[in-house]
């Protein structure tokens, strides 16, 4: 079994616009002649690779710490596409997914409100890009809501760059952070070497 680490640095990975930069210390240091190193780091829940808990976008929505764990483990599909996703290009590419999808498209792949309507009358559970956001930033909120109130979760900032098509095993459980809207996480895809069993 080959083992992909598709996970984002939480602490050097580039930020969404406008919000404050990751910040590391360490607050005990045996550099220093302290007897252990102790760090702190203050940063966005949206750090890196995270999850989107649907309380992000939608008042009563559920906070990361109540989203069910089998949502974030299990089959997923990984798909190369670029651009914004319509409705009908989900109704296309929907067929030969998984409950778990993971858009691969450089950084430059959304989902437009219509695409996001279309997966919430989907089975699907979850998506992923290796976007920054799942949606443009000229329509933020729209996606995002229509994934939320259809308990469809979100992974934003993979790293996909060495992955290709496929099917995979994917785990990626946020950090339990309660009351929160979202959490940074390790995604990790497990892949079955051909030939082997």
């Amino acid at each position: 079994m080959i083992i992909h680490d598709i996970s984002r640095d939480s602490l050097t990975t580039p930020v969404y616009k406008d919000d404050p930069k990751p910040e590391a210390e360490f607050i005990k240091s045996m550099e220093n002649y302290d007897e252990y190193n102790l760090s702190y780091i203050k940063m966005t829940t949206h750090s890196g690779t995270h999850i989107d808990a649907p309380l992000h976008f939608c008042e009563d929505g559920s906070s990361v710490d109540q989203l069910r764990l089998n949502t974030f483990y299990g089959k997923c599909t990984v798909i190369s596409v670029e651009g914004i996703l319509t409705g009908e290009d989900m109704e296309r590419l929907l067929p030969y997914c998984k409950r778990r999808i993971l858009f691969r498209g450089n950084g430059k792949t959304f989902l437009s409100h219509s695409a996001a309507i279309v997966l919430a009358e989907s089975r699907v559970i979850l998506v992923g890009t290796d976007a920054e956001s799942i949606a443009t930033p000229f329509d933020e909120a729209r996606p995002h809501r229509e994934l939320a109130r259809a308990g469809i979760t979100v992974i934003e900032n993979l790293n996909l760059a060495a992955i290709r098509d496929g099917e995979y095993e994917l785990c990626a459980f946020p950090i339990k952070l309660a009351g929160l809207e979202a959490a940074p996480c390790r995604a990790i895809l497990f892949e079955m070497e051909k030939g082997l069993n």
